[in-house]
């Protein structure tokens, strides 16, 4: 298949495009790079099958492919809220051209989501059935928000011009690519871990997120936009939440820091608990993550100490 993937510079595309290549598919990369890096899919530029295209996709997009991941947003509370309107206009305006392009293709069409359409969630685990607890003018609006119209445009392209969709409800994936300053707990816990810094908690450290290696993450995705059956939404994410003062811990004695914790003021709209129910993924798609938590920090702290 010729397959798009917006966002595909960034930490989980770079990954996409990599996995969709080594299937034997044809690449084509999309990418502003407001928060992507050429580094990420430096070493993909030679191969014949993967073509990049710096694009916003804000704009439309006219090009031939027979599916598309539009998994262009930026996804870390600190970029997403630098620019709140531009990160709006990805989600919504974006959807409405791929979708778009979709349609006149005939191109399938995965949406990566988020467990942010949950906002700070009242019920857990969180199932898809569930409709959310969002703040729809907070500061994290701009993200929340956008997804879930980006969610809403999509199943009403399904149900109006029969456009083949799938949608990915992504929890918190880590990993190497991830940014050093993108604002993320587990990035910058190492960070700040492996430079012996003191470690920033937000709150008291008692909220919850749970937290799933790429490899698996990218199974996922793929798994549910093969998949013939079902277009979601899913919750694709590891169902084994820790309190941020335990993965601090952890991350302090897998790398053997001298730092000390940090306790910070808890930013507004910060959900308290994140806990995917992956039951419709274990049963629809026969996936569930494989890598322990342990093994894939140990991986990520190895990437991390080449960068620092």
């Amino acid at each position: 298949m010729q397959i798009l993937v917006t966002g595909g510079a960034g930490f989980l595309g770079s990954h996409l495009c990599e996995a969709l290549l080594a299937k034997g598919h044809s690449v084509l990369c999309v990418d502003n790079f407001y928060t992507g890096s050429l580094e990420n899919i430096s070493h993909l530029r030679e191969n014949p099958n993967f073509e990049l295209l710096r694009h916003d996709v804000t704009f439309p997009l006219y090009v031939e492919v027979d599916g598309i991941f539009n998994l262009a947003c930026p996804a870390s509370p600190i970029h997403y809220q630098k620019n709140p309107v531009q990160t709006f206009k990805t989600s919504v305006h974006g959807a409405i051209n791929l979708l778009g392009l979709a349609k006149r293709t005939g191109a399938r069409f995965l949406q990566a989501s988020t467990s942010e359409v949950y906002g700070d969630p009242i019920m857990s685990p969180q199932t898809e059935s569930y409709w959310g607890n969002v703040n729809p003018i907070g500061i994290r609006s701009c993200y929340d928000e956008g997804k879930r119209a980006a969610e809403t445009l999509a199943f009403d392209y399904h149900r109006q011009f029969q456009t083949d969709i799938r949608i990915a409800r992504i929890f918190n994936t880590y990993g190497p690519r991830m940014a050093i300053d993108d604002g993320r707990v587990v990035s910058n816990f190492i960070v700040q871990a492996l430079r012996n810094e003191p470690i920033t908690i937000y709150g008291d450290g008692s909220q919850t997120r749970s937290f799933c290696y790429y490899t698996d993450l990218i199974d996922g995705l793929i798994k549910l936009f093969f998949n013939e059956e079902i277009q979601g939404p899913v919750n694709l994410g590891n169902p084994k939440p820790i309190p941020m003062n335990s993965l601090a811990k952890e991350i302090i004695e897998i790398t053997g820091s001298s730092s000390d914790l940090v306790f910070l003021p808890l930013p507004g709209d910060d959900p308290k608990q994140r806990d995917p129910d992956i039951t419709l993924a274990r049963e629809r798609l026969g996936w569930e993550p494989l890598v322990d938590r342990a093994d894939g920090l140990v991986k990520t702290i190895e990437y991390f100490k080449t960068k620092i």
